[in-house]
């Protein structure tokens, strides 16, 4: 399955099951097959991304670095950091906020 976000005011934005449920468990929305993110809520949107990509990158950083506690969770992955899946979305998100128009998924 995928997940295509698609907004009026940008292109859609395709992503594989999997990453597309990490970005809505990210967002604070539920795992449904159809969705919508409100112009309300897309501030509030961008800013759990980045702030989960600047966590995973901290994280990874300690884990270059080795020193990473034994018992801390590092973030697993296929090699596609979470900045640079998450960034398509977050420019869907801005161009819709920017020109008032919602991001919906599934429809």
């Amino acid at each position: 399955m995928l997940y295509k976000f698609k907004s009026q005011a940008a292109a859609d934005v395709i992503m594989l099951r999997d990453n597309g449920l990490q970005m809505l468990k990210i967002i604070g929305k539920d795992d449904t097959a159809q969705g919508i993110v409100t112009v309300a809520q897309i501030p509030a949107a961008i800013a759990a991304l980045e702030a989960a990509v600047a966590a995973h990158q901290a994280a990874m950083a300690l884990a270059a670095a080795g020193t990473t506690p034994d018992d801390e969770e590092m973030p697993e992955g296929d090699g596609v950091m979470l900045h640079q899946r998450a960034a398509p979305f977050i420019e869907l998100l801005r161009l819709s906020a920017a020109a008032g128009k919602d991001v919906v998924w599934g429809v």
